[in-house]
């Protein structure tokens, strides 16, 4: 059995980030886009090394990587003080931007990990609340978020390029967790 281990993403991890972003936003939407000029154009915006560093370097925003056996095989982004109209507080609330796996790596625990740091940083930073959006269609995400305890709060629409998407909105309180599942130190 493979070794996890989860940290903050510094600066100098940009290249990993956006090379996991652009992997990991390929294996979950890449089947959706049937022009290829609509995904490079968003890897370019959304996944360049410049545009990752940038963010990383934001006090609003951690980013964390996953690493199994020294691999980097996932990460995720928090965006501090992030309200949503589907939320009804602000200041407290946090949003999850981005969690991914590499498919190859989905069965090991590795979101788990990635999200029980995400809700202890929310929680040391005394949040109140998280949210996310998910595919709609992407129901094993959906159920993996519901067992965390996240419930759903909407949907809303995404365009990229000439694709039209739909979320649903999915919140959780960070005081409150399943019985089963309390919030484990990863770090």
């Amino acid at each position: 059995m493979g070794h996890l281990y989860i940290r903050k993403a510094v600066i100098d991890d940009g290249a990993i980030v956006a090379l996991l972003g652009r992997l990991t936003f390929t294996e979950t939407f890449g089947k959706y886009f049937n022009d290829p000029d609509d995904l490079s154009h968003y890897y370019d915006e959304t996944f360049s090394v410049e545009k990752i560093r940038s963010g990383i370097e934001k006090d609003n925003n951690a980013f964390w990587i996953a690493f199994y056996d020294e691999i980097p095989v996932g990460y995720a982004k928090l965006k501090r003080n992030a309200p949503s109209p589907f939320v009804p507080l602000s200041g407290k609330v946090s949003q999850l931007q981005k969690i991914y796996v590499l498919k190859d790596f989905l069965a090991r625990g590795i979101g788990l990990g990635l999200i029980e740091i995400l809700l202890q940083e929310v929680v040391r930073m005394e949040g109140e609340y998280i949210w996310l959006s998910v595919l709609e269609s992407n129901i094993s995400a959906t159920s993996f978020y519901k067992k965390m305890g996240f419930i759903v709060k909407g949907q809303h629409g995404f365009q990229i390029g000439k694709e039209k998407f739909k979320f649903i909105v999915m919140g959780r309180s960070v005081k409150s967790r399943n019985k089963e599942q309390p919030v484990a130190d990863m770090q």
